[in-house]
């Protein structure tokens, strides 16, 4: 079966990372492309779940925070030095 190039814009990082991983699992980056293409297609989808990140309540919560401190500068502590926000942390 003949074989066509394709080029993906990825960045170096990322493409480095995943050459590895693959390399550790037996597979080139061409052979781990291809098996993404084919079980694509044997799903007939993408062969992973894609979902939106949920933040949980604490995560929320903390979001919320920020927004009211914004809103209203006296609400929690701001530090312009690191070490005397250390000092509060680890208190």
């Amino acid at each position: 079966m003949a074989e066509n190039n394709i080029t993906l814009n990825i960045e170096p990082e990322l493409k480095s990372r995943a050459a590895a991983l693959f390399e550790e699992l037996g597979l080139d980056l061409s052979t781990a492309t291809r098996m993404f293409y084919k079980q694509a297609l044997r799903c007939n989808g993408l062969p992973f779940d894609t979902t939106l990140d949920v933040p949980n309540a604490e995560t929320l919560a903390a979001i919320e925070e920020v927004r009211q401190m914004r809103k209203n500068p006296s609400v929690g502590k701001a530090y312009t030095d690191v070490d005397e926000m250390m000092k509060d942390l680890l208190a």
